[in-house]
């Protein structure tokens, strides 16, 4: 239950019976009934005895009234913060003067507002004017309950609507509270390029169409945290905008969002990287797997098209042949899993949060400091470091040491600090070489393993020792 009741507000044109319905589910004489339009000026609330479910109703006057007394703007400023603070908003409209252009301009207002909206086609005293129904029709709130607040005609089956919407309310409610109480998940970024599949990918996540899908590239122009229940942890999905070459940008805006993006990368605890499959990887998608890399971030691979890759291959030789493509193109993302998916027809999504967990699990394994320096030492006897060719020198190990950065929290990606003699005697190859024999050793599916060289000099080491 919420802790104060929900407000119905009543709204609609003048002169449509607003303040009679008002007064019937109100259950006594509050509001002023008059045949002359506008009496209504101020909101009156009153408790609701007609349904079941406990509710405020908030009578209001005629929206878009055109008065001789001045008082036309205010009325409607008033009714708009009725239709601002309510939960539930009935809109009236006259069954005998049929559809009217003020009625059109009051569904435009209210086509905007956040609120649930039932159609009430007032002043309906017999069936003969349940027939205008295909006329309301098109304000776009269905075809409406005929009724006659002045007779009572038709008010069982409103009390039940509003109690059935209120009801819904209250589910959503109770939903949030739960969603409140449980503990903190993860920061989900889903990025990719322009027209990857990212807001279908959410929606099949949530199984709702919670995001605007369109085959227009760049619908997203903003970050959206999404909250998500999955494994009793309340996870954030980041729904971001996709990210092109600067060149390609074709305002401001579309820079702004790029940058968005760029951010959400940074506060991620894991990114769920889209691409394309049926288009191939494109320079871009390289482009942001590099600015994951770089932010040293989990990730996950998302196949996203996966039905139109090959559609007439067997399975088995269509997944061999998307893996072959992901780590070709993607060679420096190689820590990153991947799942193939249909995000449009829903396929293999499952697995998405599957494999998050498994990330999650491995991320809490680290290496200790001894396991990981008689790795390192046996890695360094069994091929050693090459010459450096300016310097002339070898590079030698002196001890390595495990760090976990604290902005790693949910996700905890530990850096490998290595101290040794010069650290400018790295060799890219080696580097390679060393990070691959930790992952052979350690297996981390989806966590970089990013390796940090200091410097010790002979001072150092003797005060060391």
């Amino acid at each position: 239950m919420p802790t104060s009741p929900f407000q119905v507000a009543i709204v609609g044109r003048p002169n449509v019976g607003k303040s009679a319905l008002f007064n019937r589910l109100a259950g006594r004489r509050i509001a002023i009934v008059h045949d002359q339009p506008g009496v209504t000026r101020d909101r009156i609330a009153a408790p609701c005895v007609a349904t079941e479910t406990p509710c405020e109703l908030v009578d209001t006057g005629g929206i878009c009234a055109v008065n001789e007394d001045g008082f036309s703007n205010a009325v409607t400023f008033e009714a708009r913060i009725a239709m601002d603070s309510a939960d539930l908003i009935v809109f009236v409209v006259d069954a005998r003067a049929g559809i009217n252009p003020i009625d059109e301009e009051v569904a435009q207002i209210l086509r905007k507002s956040n609120p649930n909206v039932i159609l009430v086609m007032n002043k309906a005293d017999s069936t003969d004017h349940d027939n205008t129904a295909s006329d309301f029709a098109g304000l776009g709130f269905g075809s409406g309950i005929p009724t006659s607040a002045e007779h009572g005609r038709g008010m069982d089956i409103l009390t039940d609507t509003i109690d059935e919407e209120l009801s819904k309310l209250e589910a959503r409610e109770q939903e949030e509270t739960d969603l409140d109480e449980l503990k903190d998940g993860l920061k989900i970024a889903v990025v990719g390029k322009p027209n990857a599949g990212k807001s279908s990918l959410i929606n099949a996540i949530l199984k709702d169409e919670r995001t605007i899908v369109s085959e227009v590239a760049g619908t997203t122009r903003d970050a959206v945290d999404i909250p998500y229940v999955w494994g009793n942890e309340k996870h954030n999905l980041i729904d971001t905008a996709g990210l092109r070459k600067r060149s390609s940008m074709e305002d401001s805006i579309e820079v702004f969002s790029a940058m968005r993006s760029e951010r959400s990368i940074r506060r991620a605890d894991i990114c769920l990287l889209v691409v394309d499959l049926a288009a191939g990887v494109a320079a871009q998608d390289r482009k942001i797997a590099r600015l994951i890399q770089q932010e040293k971030k989990p990730c996950l691979i998302i196949a996203n098209k996966f039905d139109l890759f090959h559609p007439e291959g067997q399975k088995a030789a269509r997944l061999e042949a998307a893996e072959d493509h992901l780590r070709r193109e993607l060679f420096f993302l190689d820590y990153a899993p991947f799942v193939c998916v249909s995000a449009m027809k829903g396929h293999a999504i499952q697995h998405i949060f599957k494999t998050i967990t498994r990330i999650r699990d491995n991320a809490q394994e680290v290496i200790g400091t001894g396991p990981l320096n008689r790795l390192l030492q046996d890695a360094f006897i069994k091929n050693p470091p090459p010459e450096h060719k300016r310097h002339r020198k070898r590079m030698k190990l002196f001890y390595a040491t495990t760090a976990v950065n604290d902005r790693y929290q949910a996700i905890p990606v530990p850096e490998y600090v290595l101290f040794v003699n010069d650290k400018h005697l790295i060799v890219e190859s080696f580097q390679n070489y060393l990070i691959n024999q930790i992952k052979d050793k350690h297996p981390t599916d989806g966590l970089p393993i990013p390796l940090s060289f200091r410097s010790r000099s002979k001072k150092d080491r003797m005060e060391r020792s």
